[in-house]
């Protein structure tokens, strides 16, 4: 597998002329399964596309596609802007984003990344450069288009103002699923999160934030990793033992109800980047995420997830529950109005890729997705019955991509192509 280090389009461009007749992936390798790998193809990094320009009288950002949110946060928050949607890690990039529609805490008020994305630069397998902007077929069919579009290289975000660098969090200790549910609905900030603990003996016990903006204080908008796991970390020391253990502990020393405690973005928005590289914890074998989401009115399903998870004996190690608001137009995005729940368990668990393909059935049957971006595992007959809009995209797909130069791992794998 070839890899190319773009200093500029240039770069990709030659890239793809150099392709004929083969295929070409794009990513910076962070995926959780297959979406930026291509076996036997050629693989393009844009992580040096790291452009950022302000516009501080229109309130957007262009960004080049290999930016990372965390760049743009520690460019955008000093001036009192923020990118009004941010995931669990300041380590995607903008180009990432968008092809992933990727959403975050604030779903129920901010909708996705996409929303707010108002151009998008992309160069086009004949070796063109077009700007799609939202309405335009080929402007839905990239967000969400896990990357198979085109080489994304720019976008126009619209952001919004923010007083300052830290939040008021509002914590709740719940001692089941439908009162994480309650918590969730409660009134209070639009970032809202519970982290379940489904290694218990109270199954969905957890911890429900709610967070808002506020004008108080100073505080670094991205977080600097204080430890790194070493590459040759031993595979037992995660285990169901200890990581039962940690939640215990978690969960104790909780807050049973705490309300305005003041927190940097930073340190609220991305727990898991203090530690560098951690999904080394996992083992060499490392872990699998499985995030699914359900209409409002199944909460039974998110039931039955977590009762089938537990007799199996499959360990969870974490889960992590949020609220959706109402979909919008891109016909591959994830979220839809209701109830996503992620998964993360070790890839040595036997039983896992099983567990998951009935998961898949349930959650199809209620009217729910499974979130590609996640996915390493699934079949191209559970991507047919969660994605009812999945020959509009193909189409569009085709009239952007006449060549079919753009492909990978995971596209071929569920059927996407």
């Amino acid at each position: 597998m070839s890899l190319v280090r773009p200093g500029d389009s240039g770069a990709i461009e030659a890239a793809i002329a150099g392709c004929a007749g083969g295929a070409i992936s794009r990513g910076m390798g962070r995926s959780y399964g297959d979406a930026a790998q291509l076996r036997g193809g050629l693989v393009l990094q844009t992580t040096r596309l790291k452009g950022i320009a302000l516009d501080q009288e229109a309130g957007t950002v262009l960004a080049q596609a290999g930016a990372t949110v965390g760049e743009l946060l520690a460019s955008l928050v000093p001036a009192g802007w923020m990118v009004p949607v941010v995931p669990g890690t300041q380590h995607v990039t903008v180009g990432g984003a968008i092809a992933s529609d990727i959403h975050g805490k604030n779903h129920g008020v901010a909708g996705t990344f996409g929303t707010h994305v108002e151009q998008i630069s992309i160069l086009r397998s004949d070796g063109e450069v077009q700007s799609t902007e939202p309405g335009e077929s080929l402007f839905e069919a990239t967000v969400g288009g896990m990357g198979l579009t085109g080489v994304i290289l720019s976008a126009r975000i619209k952001l919004c103002a923010i007083p300052g660098p830290l939040l008021a969090v509002d914590t709740d200790r719940v001692a089941s699923l439908d009162d994480a549910l309650d918590s969730l609905r409660a009134p209070g900030g639009p970032y809202r999160v519970a982290w379940l603990d489904l290694l218990s003996a109270q199954p969905g016990r957890g911890i429900v934030t709610r967070a808002n903006h506020i004008d108080d204080g100073d505080a670094s908008p991205i977080v600097r990793a204080r430890a790194t796991v070493p590459r040759r970390w031993p595979a037992g020391v995660l285990r169901p033992s200890s990581v039962r253990a940690f939640n215990a502990f978690r969960f104790g020393s909780a807050p049973r109800a705490e309300r305005g405690r003041s927190e940097s973005i930073a340190r609220h928005m991305f727990p898991l980047d203090a530690l560098d590289a951690w999904p080394r914890l996992y083992g060499p074998r490392g872990f699998m995420q499985y995030q699914l989401v359900v209409p409002s009115g199944s909460e039974r399903t998110l039931e039955t997830v977590i009762e089938r998870l537990r007799r199996s004996r499959v360990p969870c190690y974490l889960a992590v529950l949020k609220d959706f608001g109402p979909a919008n137009d891109a016909p591959l995005s994830f979220p839809i109005e209701g109830w996503t729940l992620t998964l993360d368990v070790p890839r040595s668990a036997r039983a896992a890729e099983l567990l998951f393909d009935g998961f898949d059935e349930l959650v199809a049957e209620s009217g729910g997705r499974v979130y590609l971006s996640k996915d390493a595992r699934m079949k191209p007959d559970a991507l047919r019955a969660m994605y009812p809009r999945l020959d509009e995209w193909r189409a569009a797909r085709d009239r952007a991509d006449s060549r079919g130069l753009w492909r990978s791992d995971l596209a071929l794998r569920v059927g996407l192509l």
